[in-house]
């Protein structure tokens, strides 16, 4: 054993842990991905809703979900990038779960369309950032023989956070008697809890960084095979659409024969039966 980890080292291979895969770092991560999906998943639930009662189109929600989403993925592919030459990532997670927090919650602050934009806006580029830097953490804290359990850990709590967020935000919406400002507000105890959890828990060891290489050489390097596989999730990603624009659909639907109010739970509600089947299946 100990010739096969000194084979591995010189090598520049980390040598395989033997601590079971269910550590504090993979708990943390975990419960950091429940509380920020509770948190942001209330404010996606109510966000067509909230809109409507500006007399915003849909057209803006398509708006508002494609900018964000755009800005994710841009924020995710240079994350990635530029973490990977920092001696330590754990900072770069914190900061991005402060910030998808703060612009979740300052939905409650906007007035106009163009103020949920920019909302929406900046706490998806606070999620793009700390994404790649949660999965590096995730992939250092297990041996690669503990990937698939670690991984689907997290997303099992992931999902947990899809349905828990619409379930709070459909038991808030009359709790509140639908005052928008502190239904957001409230995003901010689940929100902030995924920045302390990781905070607190995750433990990283400090790594040497990547050396330098362009990234156009990085994408280059790429395996063929890998390249494919990305071609197929980018076909996929352009079909996909918001699930917010079915909740506005739903809500304009059965607004004139339920109101405003009723239509809006209602259409709630109905989002909160899809994502307990998404997560059933």
């Amino acid at each position: 054993m100990k010739a096969q980890m000194a084979g591995r080292a010189s090598q520049g291979q980390p040598p395989e842990r033997n601590a079971r895969w269910l550590n504090r770092t993979v708990l943390g991560i975990g419960l950091a991905s429940l509380f920020s999906d509770w948190s942001h998943e209330i404010a996606t639930t109510l966000m067509p809703a909230f809109l409507a009662t500006m007399g915003v189109a849909a057209a803006w929600l398509g708006l508002i979900e494609g900018v964000s989403d755009g800005l994710s993925s841009f924020a995710k592919m240079a994350s990635g990038y530029y973490t990977d030459r920092l001696p330590r990532r754990k900072p770069i997670a914190v900061a991005g779960y402060i910030v998808t927090a703060l612009g979740t919650a300052s939905f409650g602050l906007a007035s106009a369309a163009p103020h949920v934009l920019a909302a929406r806006a900046t706490a998806w580029l606070g999620r793009g950032v700390r994404t790649p830097v949660r999965k590096a953490l995730l992939a250092a804290a297990v041996d690669r023989a503990s990937y698939g359990r670690a991984f689907g850990f997290e997303r099992m709590m992931d999902t947990m956070g899809a349905v828990v967020g619409p379930a709070t935000a459909l038991l808030l919406f009359h709790a509140v008697d639908q005052d928008y400002p502190t239904l957001f507000a409230l995003t901010l105890v689940p929100g902030l809890l995924a920045a302390v959890v990781i905070a607190v828990l995750v433990v990283e060891e400090r790594r040497t960084p990547v050396p330098h290489i362009s990234f156009g050489e990085r994408l280059r390097l790429l395996p063929a095979d890998y390249k494919k596989f990305l071609v197929a999730v980018a076909l996929f990603g352009s079909g996909d659409f918001a699930h917010t624009l079915l909740i506005l659909l739903a809500t304009q639907k059965l607004t004139p024969t339920l109101g405003a109010s009723g239509a809006a739970g209602t259409a709630v509600a109905l989002y909160v039966a899809h994502n307990v089947f998404y997560a059933s299946t």
